[in-house]
């Protein structure tokens, strides 16, 4: 274990408004070995710079978590820029897309497992775990993935080759060892997780490591220097006194664990074959038995096998219903004390909740039905009775925390103040009455000024009627709901913020992940009807949609005045009131938020795309093959802009245009 740099956010700003007090409540906590606290801080409060203060005060290596791939990775550039000289990590799910493997019986389909493997997703998360077996000062910016299993990390440290310069080792055996570890001889084709030798010299091309590869010169069976070198040029970077090479999956194990492991899956196999042919089920049986038996051949040839995650209890020698390893151990096996941060805790906890039921439904069916072992089962998420008391320390971050995060925390900061003075938006009661008609009026008013409105609705029936409504008197009005697809939906916002229309009507697409600086109205409408598009934290969260204007405004219609409203108006007029104070008391006068396009919104022309994509089945052939390469280029673009989300979107439209 390397001793690195300390933590040291590099930053021209001081913390300013509530982030010092929040700062040394929730660090002063940590350091007095409390393991959860947290940070309640209103949207533009500064929430990351202050979660990159507490990395700095206590030293900790950090795990920051987040429900939202696409917030994951704003954070990783974030932090990439607060702390240069330590390192960032990023650990994702490394597919571009993923269409897990799943059985419908009442229809007799098995879905085959299908996914594309981003090659950089897949460096980075190897990159992570190397680096977190290797270094002090690491920072790891995760979604969901992390609570995923892995291999065992002991065992990963294991299938480690150190190289120093005078090592006594024949050039047989390095490769022989290298090839356990999962590398590949190809001396034409120099990839990642390759290998290639020529004469004395043996050069090793880490899956984890970037565009540059290991060299390692030999003079008869001593290691006579060691360098880095860039793959394309060749051009040598460093000379090494020694060097560590990891595996090329977090799944590697030795050959006595792997033969262990063989040994258990063909006696469980054999177990279940009895248990089928009693039950009299043979079509389950047979199919265990070809998927199976093909896996262990390829186990016993080369190591590894396409689902091998399948058989993790058997590689990792847990138990039955034993909690899986997860990234969380790679912190656990050197960092004994270390942070999680969960962003957007009050949606990123109750999906780490629901992660495990979901997946144990779908492999019931295929266990049930001879798709796979009941091993399988093991290769789960955690629970979050089990992921809450994994780390010896927590930071829930966000503006509206939950009642379980705030029930477990010994401590909890708020970050209300704003560094720009802007002010919680006013919040209007109206009755629901002549909503609409209402409505009409104040959009009419907010349009001339230039701005923009945001309208919350129940249904997307009420979204589409509401829509004609407007437009039938002259208003530009665009509607947005689950059925529209995210390319379509990134057309319609930046059709929005360029003033293409003016009125936004959604269900509860409006309630987190908008960032629109030209909204100067939220309207919600039936905002008595008590649930959970109406609950206290749904409606704090819609609230904020407004808070980016200096003249946010939010107006609520409803004929009775029910707790969830009580509670968010209550909440939001007193996060106004003490910005209003500290604005007069440090005469700051507020500003507002701006936001270019090109920021907010990436692949600037995925809209025209659209347009034409849903032309296809009327386009000429020569037509047609200009779009997808296109579209093709587009979902590469995305990819390796770590926008996997909207690659897979991308990848649904070819594959609609590739059926015409």
């Amino acid at each position: 274990m390397k001793k690195n740099n300390a933590f040291k956010a590099v930053t021209p700003y001081a913390p300013a408004g509530d982030q010092p007090q929040a700062i040394n409540i929730l660090a002063q906590s940590i350091l007095e070995g409390n393991r959860y606290q947290t940070l309640e801080g209103v949207t533009g409060s500064g929430k990351t710079f202050t979660m990159a203060n507490i990395i700095e005060k206590t030293q900790l290596p950090t795990i920051i978590m987040t429900h939202n791939k696409t917030l994951a990775a704003q954070l990783y550039s974030e932090f990439k820029t607060f702390f240069p000289h330590n390192h960032v990590e990023y650990f994702i799910s490394y597919y571009d897309y993923y269409q897990p493997e799943a059985y419908i019986p009442r229809q007799d389909l098995f879905i085959e497992k299908d996914s594309a493997i981003n090659d950089e997703l897949e460096r980075l998360r190897l990159s992570a775990t190397a680096n977190l077996l290797s270094y002090d000062d690491v920072i790891v910016i995760a979604s969901v993935s992390a609570n995923y299993g892995l291999g065992d990390p002991q065992e990963y440290e294991k299938m480690v080759q150190v190289l120093s310069i005078g090592d006594d080792i024949s050039q047989k055996s390095l490769l022989l060892r290298l090839i356990d570890m999962g590398y590949s001889r190809n001396d034409t084709v120099f990839e990642s997780g390759h290998i290639r030798v020529s004469g004395d010299v043996i050069d090793i091309y880490p899956p984890y490591l970037e565009d540059q590869a290991v060299r390692i010169e030999f003079f008869g069976d001593e290691v006579e220097s060691i360098n880095t070198f860039e793959v394309i040029s060749n051009k040598r970077l460093e000379n090494l006194d020694k060097v560590t090479i990891y595996a090329t999956s977090q799944f590697s194990v030795t050959k006595e664990k792997l033969s262990r492991a063989i040994k258990r899956i063909e006696e469980e196999l054999d177990e279940r074959l009895d248990y089928f042919l009693k039950e009299d089920k043979i079509v389950e049986a047979q199919r265990l038995k070809q998927r199976t038996e093909f896996d262990l051949e390829m186990l016993e040839t080369v190591g590894m096998c396409k689902g091998i995650e399948n058989y993790s209890r058997h590689l990792t020698d847990k138990k039955p219903g034993e909690a899986p390893y997860t990234l969380l151990d790679y912190f656990d096996i050197h960092h004994k004390e270390y942070l999680v941060i969960v962003d957007e805790s009050h949606v990123s906890l109750p999906q780490f909740r629901g992660m495990y039921a979901g997946d144990r439904s779908r492999k019931e069916v295929l266990v049930e039905h001879g798709f796979r072992l009941p091993s399988a089962l093991d290769n789960r998420p955690f629970r979050l009775e089990e992921y809450i008391v994994k780390a010896p320390h927590y930071l829930f971050v966000s503006a509206t925390p939950n009642a379980y995060e705030l029930e477990l925390s010994s401590v909890k900061a708020e970050q209300i103040i704003r560094p720009t003075g802007l002010l919680d938006p006013e919040i209007i009661v109206k009755s629901s009455d002549n909503q609409v008609e209402d409505l009409h009026d104040e959009i009419k008013k907010t349009v001339a000024k230039g701005d923009r409105v945001l309208v919350t609705v129940l249904t997307k029936k009420m979204a589409e009627a509401l829509s004609k409504y407007l437009a039938d008197f002259g208003i530009k009005v665009q509607y947005m709901h689950s059925d529209i697809d995210a390319i379509e939906r990134n057309q319609i916002i930046r059709a929005l913020r360029m003033g293409v229309f003016d009125v936004l009507i959604g269900i509860n697409l409006l309630r987190e992940g908008l960032d629109l600086p030209e909204v100067s109205l939220v309207a919600i409408l039936d905002a008595d009807k008590e649930g959970f598009l109406r609950s206290e934290t749904a409606l704090i969260q819609t609230i904020g949609r407004a808070a980016r204007h200096i003249d946010g405004r939010v107006i609520l219609y409803a004929n009775t005045m029910t707790g969830s409203m009580e509670r968010a108006i209550a909440k939001t007029q007193a996060r106004r009131e003490k910005q209003d104070a500290y604005n007069k008391a440090h005469n700051i006068i507020p500003t507002g938020v701006s936001r270019t396009l090109d920021e907010n919104l990436k692949l600037e022309d995925s809209g025209e795309l659209y347009n034409r994509s849903q032309k296809a089945d009327r386009m000429p052939a020569s037509e047609r093959k200009k779009l997808l390469k296109d579209l093709n280029e587009k979902m590469k673009q995305a990819a390796k802009q770590l926008e996997f989300e909207e690659a897979a979107r991308l990848r649904d439209e070819i594959a609609k245009i590739k059926q015409l």
